[in-house]
């Protein structure tokens, strides 16, 4: 069954909750970017706490085979289950919660990744279900500030002084290390990347990379490619290469915002320990 029609049928069980005001389809399946491994991921607002046998009443209805089961934890409730063989990942919040992490996004201008992802969900979200909260909730976050840009930026060009030891590290092949700095090193690219273009940080560990940076229109030359490669090319040419990314970003976003002093973080990201004489 197409996953989105089957989105549909469980939101049509859902809505007959009464303590349930929006269901919203969010993730790959939401912005078209689903492939043979996706799964269904809802967002289900409601009113008040939810009870647990709200939460499981609709996997009965829908004949589904419970996984996961979790308890309140960082202000979510969140289930797994599959139905006609497909995953569906549940995350229930309460409808004031969601505003009040827009609000800590949009007007606090809160970095957090996590809250981010919040925003781009709501953002890019499908309604299934009470479409006229979750519009509410879109038109809070159709405007990218100018001041989260800032912030974000500011967040993202401190690269950590591991990366100021990525010969040493080559040299010692010292390579678990080498690559969690490796990681390190791209997830800020990607942070800046998304500061620059003023675009929600979509999940809290930057999945979906590549289909994100297709939607850039600041970014380096060969961008994409040029990240993709440095899982693969000889470690001494990985560090080059994100040596001339993180510069060429630097000069973006001198470019793009010169109010914006990143001097002194530039000089830091190109510093290489010395060797000991």
């Amino acid at each position: 069954m197409e996953l989105k029609k089957l989105a549909v049928r469980a939101a049509e069980q859902y809505a007959h909750i009464p303590n349930i005001e929006a269901v919203m389809l969010a993730g790959s399946v939401s912005r078209g970017w689903q492939d043979e491994f996706s799964d269904i991921e809802l967002l289900i607002f409601w009113k008040q706490v939810p009870s647990d046998e709200e939460r499981k009443q609709i996997i009965h209805q829908l004949d589904g085979k419970l996984l996961d089961f979790h308890p309140y934890e960082e202000e979510e409730w969140a289930e797994t289950y599959t139905v006609d063989g497909v995953k569906f990942e549940i995350s229930s919040f309460l409808t004031e919660t969601i505003r009040q992490t827009i609000h800590q996004v949009t007007r606090k201008f809160d970095v957090n990744p996590d809250m981010q992802c919040i925003a781009a969900a709501v953002q890019h979200g499908i309604p299934l279900y009470g479409e006229a909260v979750i519009e509410q909730l879109k038109k809070q976050v159709e405007h990218y500030p100018l001041e989260l840009q800032e912030k974000v930026i500011k967040h993202f060009s401190d690269f950590g002084s591991r990366w100021n030891n990525r010969e040493a590290l080559v040299h010692r092949k010292d390579w678990l290390m080498f690559y969690k700095v490796v990681v390190s090193v791209q997830t800020n690219i990607m942070g800046l990347l998304f500061g620059l273009n003023r675009q929600y940080i979509p999940h809290p560990a930057f999945k979906w990379q590549r289909n994100s940076l297709a939607l850039m229109e600041i970014k380096p030359d060969n961008c994409t490619a040029r990240l993709e490669s440095v899982f693969f090319q000889e470690p001494s040419d990985a560090t080059k290469e994100l040596e001339a990314l993180i510069e060429e970003i630097f000069g973006l976003v001198h470019q793009e915002l010169p109010q914006i002093d990143i001097s002194s973080v530039a000089r830091k990201a190109s510093f290489v320990r010395p060797k000991t004489r």
